[in-house]
């Protein structure tokens, strides 16, 4: 269980990965050197699990955001299993996930545009192995886009 503390740290982590130890420790009221000490020791607990940076989709040319359901043509744990090592090899594929209900796996990803998406539907995602169907959504406005967790 995290302490106060701990979860601040966290929290200013999330706004700032980029923020030094002396700010963050002034922002959490800790020394520099406990507070170097607790964020090692929240990356080894395994609460921080990277830094990276978030890019603008719309300078990079990727402006397009979908979201589409797979259907599998079985539902075998070997074809689980092929769907989940392909998938993974795909740069436009942002996240992927298996759920329960009318489909297998919602995924999210970015393409240029329409066109882009009609040749990355179908030279890309209906070629893989064991995908039966899709149905696709595509994103006409973001309304919050965020890697922020709750901390509570």
């Amino acid at each position: 269980m995290l302490d106060k503390i701990s979860k601040k740290i966290l929290m200013e982590l999330q706004c700032d990965g980029r923020i030094s130890n002396v700010d963050l420790a002034g922002r959490v009221n800790l020394s520099p050197a406990a507070c170097l000490e607790r964020v090692r020791k929240l990356h080894e607990t395994g609460y921080i699990l990277a830094y990276t940076a978030q890019l603008n989709p719309h300078l990079l040319d990727v402006a397009l955001l979908v979201f589409i359901e797979v259907v599998l043509d079985r539902t075998s744990p070997e074809v689980f299993e092929e769907f989940k090592h392909n998938i993974e090899n795909i740069p436009e594929v942002l996240e992927c996930h298996m759920v329960a209900g009318g489909f297998d796996y919602l995924v999210k990803a970015r393409v240029k545009d329409m066109n882009a998406y009609r040749e990355f539907l179908g030279k890309t995602l209906l070629q893989l192995k064991g995908v039966r169907g899709t149905h696709t959504y595509a994103v006409m406005e973001e309304v919050k886009n965020t890697t922020k967790l709750p901390i509570h």
